[in-house]
């Protein structure tokens, strides 16, 4: 506002000066009445417009004649084009023009022809009203188009933060599973031993010993496998990734299966087909989901279950069939398992399935199909309830 009222006054010191200067001085209340419109354009532009133009219809009805504080009627055409819908600069571009036309008959002398007076008309009043609504209507496109340049510039940034939430949430989602697999497959090995360990004090003291020994051993994978997962987490400080040893897969199963086998569960190893490689990703959900399978056959199937893993390689797919002979589902759960819903949610990933479940002649069975390729149709793969039942 005190740019305009500068202008403002600026307008109004012209046209006093003009007026004094032709010894009009009865037009300096007009001269002020347009000048004062000018300091409110910004804020008020349709009623500042609608007081200069009221003004200048007394002007043109009076017949004073103009002066330089005229320049109001047209800078507020334009912020009446520049601050306003199209709709309404239109109709203030269509009021001067008329304006335009009552001046040009009511001041023009009578000497000059019809077309000298519309040359002149032309030149001196509605030339300058169109381009100022140009020019105003220019500007009020360009600030639109700003505007719409930042909304666009917002929605994509809060996308962006709304799409680095859902890749934090799936991160710890990950960690989640991981930590729950290395938790719960090291600790219960490691209370196994610790039992055994109490039992054979006595009278075993090198089996205790040994079994102490396991304890140690499978507490120092644990934390080294959680270290190694953990290290998502943290960066050097010079900004660099830790070195981390690769996540276990598929040519890790031999050392898991040693380690259950120590724990006093006899486990039997079947591999069928032309092995082919995964991607790590399958690998270690392939792995995990044989990791939990033989934790719950350790931790419900009882003192004497045995269980078999079997790795059956398809054209396209993995198929895994961990099975048991334990107490399985008549086992008391202990209410913390979230398990099988880890295993679902590596093999979706994948495109595949999990199928667990009691076996018709005793035990427990899990089986996960996990595709070596692209995500296939679920009727290319063998159905999960027969193999349930076989």
């Amino acid at each position: 506002m005190l740019v305009d009222g500068g202008l403002a006054a600026v307008l109004a010191f012209l046209g006093i000066a003009s007026s004094a200067a032709m010894g009009r001085l009865i037009a300096v209340p007009l001269v002020i009445a347009l000048a004062v419109p000018v300091v409110f354009r910004r804020a008020y532009p349709v009623a500042a417009f609608a007081a200069a133009i009221a003004v200048g219809a007394l002007q043109v009805l009076i017949n004073s004649k103009p002066n330089p504080t005229d320049l109001a009627i047209v800078i507020l055409l334009y912020t009446l084009a520049a601050y306003t819908p199209r709709r309404i600069s239109i109709t203030g571009l269509a009021i001067c023009l008329a304006g335009s036309a009552a001046a040009v008959l009511r001041w023009m002398p009578d000497r000059l022809s019809m077309w000298d007076s519309l040359l002149v008309g032309s030149i001196m009043f509605a030339g300058p009203s169109l381009i100022a609504w140009v020019f105003g209507d220019s500007m009020r496109y360009r600030r639109a188009y700003y505007t719409n340049l930042e909304d666009r510039a917002a929605r994509l940034e809060a996308e962006r933060d709304a799409q680095a939430q859902i890749a934090a949430a799936a991160e710890r989602a990950r960690i989640a599973r991981e930590l729950h697999d290395v938790v719960a497959h090291n600790v219960s090995v490691m209370v196994v031993q610790a039992d055994g360990a109490s039992y054979a004090l006595g009278s075993d003291p090198a089996r205790a010993r040994q079994a102490l020994a396991a304890i140690s051993a499978t507490g120092r994978q644990a934390l080294a496998e959680m270290r190694r997962m953990l290290g998502v987490l943290r960066r050097d400080e010079d900004g660099t990734e830790p070195g981390r040893a690769p996540l276990p897969g598929i040519g890790q199963l031999g050392e898991l299966l040693e380690q259950t086998r120590a724990t006093g569960l006899a486990v039997s190893f079947t591999v069928e087909g032309v092995p082919q490689p995964l991607p790590d990703g399958a690998a270690l959900a392939a792995y995990r989901i044989v990791q939990e399978s033989l934790t719950n056959t350790r931790k419900h199937g009882g003192p004497r279950a045995t269980a078999e893993v079997t790795l059956r390689y398809l054209e396209d797919a993995l198929l895994l069939r961990i099975t048991d002979d334990g107490r399985g589902a008549a086992a008391a759960s202990d209410g913390a398992g979230h398990g099988l819903t880890g295993m679902r949610e590596r093999v979706a990933v994948y495109g595949g399935w999990v199928q667990a479940g009691p076996c018709p002649s005793g035990g427990y069975h899990v089986a996960a199909l996990l595709p070596l390729v692209a995500p296939a149709p679920p009727a290319a793969y063998p159905d999960a309830s027969r193999l349930g039942a076989a």
